[in-house]
């Protein structure tokens, strides 16, 4: 019991002082979920308004399979990226396994059905609304999507910081690829399991005070993308 206050003590001298190795597993996090969190909206988002906007056979069945790719086991995940980048794999002649490539990717497949699923119901809401003009006005579909995603923008930002959130605080998937390599794929997650079953509570809780103060700062970015969504709603 005598431990946990002078680890709590020593993980805020590391914060303070930004010790080099905590500061280069936070910047390679964020480097790797941004990363990877954009790459996911790029392809989730656009993905999502077409559902949203479409009318297909088979549209219902689409749907539930994205919606339940929103909870795909991150091990899962891992297994499947291993196994396409390793050194037998269809992508292996590339060498990414074990890089921070390699986990952007995984992290990729596990933001973007979360990203198209949530994005499809922003758009659909809105499509709701704007059908009739845009059939008035002729639009395409490629041009009402595009009409949707930037008056959507401030609620589909809500979407990203959503898979931001879920990216950063990714294990299983990064692990699984990455290997947790110092220096080169030791993420935030990683190093918290690494230190934790090491006993080095210091860093594992600096670690963990940086990830929770993160988490805090996307939920409150997510409030002031939807309050500035409803003042210009009310405009």
């Amino acid at each position: 019991m005598a431990e946990s206050p002078s680890a709590l003590s020593e993980a805020f001298q590391l914060l303070i002082s930004a010790d080099p190795a905590l500061t280069e597993i936070v910047l390679l996090s964020l480097q790797v979920s941004l990363t990877a969190t954009l790459i996911a909206f790029a392809l989730g988002a656009p993905l999502g308004a077409l559902i949203a906007v479409s009318r297909f056979p088979g549209r219902g069945a689409v749907i539930a399979v994205l919606n339940a790719l929103m909870g795909l086991p991150p091990v899962v995940v891992g297994l499947t990226v291993y196994i396409l980048v390793s050194n037998a794999g269809a992508l292996g002649p590339l060498r990414l396994i074990y890089t921070p490539t390699a986990m952007v990717i995984a992290q990729v497949l596990l933001v973007a059905p979360l990203i198209a699923a949530l994005s499809r119901l922003t758009i659909e809401d809105m499509h709701e609304e704007y059908d009739e003009l845009f059939r008035t006005l002729r639009l395409t579909r490629f041009a009402a999507i595009g009409t949707l995603l930037w008056d959507a923008r401030f609620s589909l930002a809500t979407v990203a910081l959503a898979g931001f959130g879920r990216a950063i605080a990714e294990v299983g998937a990064v692990l699984i690829v990455g290997g947790n390599i110092a220096h080169v794929t030791r993420v935030m997650t990683t190093a918290i399991a690494l230190e934790t079953s090491k006993g080095e509570l210091s860093m594992a809780l600096g670690l963990g005070i940086i990830l929770i103060a993160i988490s805090v700062a996307v939920n409150a970015a997510v409030g002031v993308a939807r309050a500035s969504g409803r003042r210009m709603a009310a405009i």
